[in-house]
């Protein structure tokens, strides 16, 4: 089954017991990561349980296929449903899961976790149609989604934040869904037995020196035409392990966003209206420097910037292209991108 933006979290947190197969995959580890955990933990309290959970990998399949049916068809000595965890999932596995599927087991969860799959994967396409598989997508979270786990994260703590707080926090943490919540594990250790409500003061002391910031250094150096700057920001989030697709979907929201308020600017609507309808609003410590570059872009020139991001994007994901070297020509040029008249 394929499930739409909607009715992910709902599944994650209560798993269709139809599908006794399902796949994670996306550009967000971490997000795949914690979404196989909560899953996972619908099966068994504890995903190391030697009698109910057992890991596997694509390697280890390929080598000896009967395994799967061999593992989900046993019977623990504990009693209780099994979890099969399946790391680093591939196409390589769609015939022996479509076999699988063809009588699984009723007792036993298969839970895969992949990196990106495109939309021709048959590994995802398996899960896509099958009424007894499903296939949960992990992209890279916008402002909005992340603004909702910080309060919920937080909440969970009895922690409050303040609203220019968590403004920062979406903008200057987003990425991978697991370097979002060691940030925020950060704020919860540093704000310790305190009860006031988090501040704009608390998060920038606490996430700032961390390098939380660089995704903001990046596409404000980008947008500003720094090129220098630009680059030293790309080469520190390559070198913290960040993904492609995670740098460049956060260069095209940042586009997307000045492309937007340019629009309506050049619809009749006055500069302060055009950028108080973004949601999330602009942080209002980055405000001038948004409106300078709104100002300096013109409509052509912010169409073209995002067309190329979305052709790069496509381009980084084929097989043997020069990742690193493509994000760095790119960023190079939009940077270098000469300031409308």
């Amino acid at each position: 089954m394929k499930l739409n933006y909607r009715q992910i979290e709902s599944f994650v947190k209560t798993p269709d017991k139809a599908a006794r197969v399902i796949l994670v995959y996306g550009p967000d580890a971490g997000l795949a990561g914690e979404r196989v955990k909560t899953m996972g933990k619908t099966v068994v309290a504890d995903l190391s349980d030697p009698f109910n959970a057992v890991t596997l990998t694509t390697d280890k399949l390929t080598e000896d296929p009967a395994l799967l049916a061999d593992e989900a068809g046993a019977i623990s000595m504990m009693g209780g449903d099994r979890l099969i965890l399946i790391k680093d999932a591939t196409d390589k596995l769609t015939v022996l899961l479509k076999t699988y599927l063809e009588n699984p087991s009723n007792h036993a969860l298969v839970l895969l976790q992949a990196g990106e799959l495109g939309p021709r994967s048959t590994l995802r396409i398996l899960c896509e149609k099958a009424k007894n598989a499903a296939a949960v997508p992990c992209y890279v979270e916008d402002e909005r989604d992340l603004s909702r786990y910080i309060r919920e994260t937080l909440q969970a703590e009895n922690i409050g934040i303040d609203r220019d707080a968590v403004q920062w926090l979406a903008a200057n943490i987003s990425g991978d869904r697991g370097k979002v919540r060691s940030e925020l594990e950060k704020l919860i250790v540093y704000k310790g037995a305190e009860k006031t409500p988090i501040s704009i003061n608390d998060v920038t002391q606490a996430c700032g020196a961390a390098g939380a910031q660089d995704f903001d250094n990046l596409v404000y150096a980008v947008a500003g035409r720094n090129t220098a700057e630009a680059l030293n920001a790309y080469t520190t989030l390559i070198a913290e392990g960040v993904n492609f697709v995670t740098i460049l979907r956060t260069l095209q929201n940042h586009f997307r966003r000045l492309y937007l308020v340019k629009s309506r600017i050049a619809g009749g609507e006055d500069e302060d209206q055009a950028l108080g309808k973004l949601t999330p609003p602009i942080f209002f410590k980055i405000m001038p420097a948004f409106k300078a570059q709104t100002r300096s872009w013109s409509l052509p020139a912010l169409e073209q910037t995002l067309a190329r991001l979305t052709t790069l994007e496509a381009q980084c994901k084929q097989t043997g292209m020069p990742v690193e070297t493509l994000c760095a020509q790119a960023i190079l040029s939009i940077s270098a991108t000469r300031a409308a008249a």
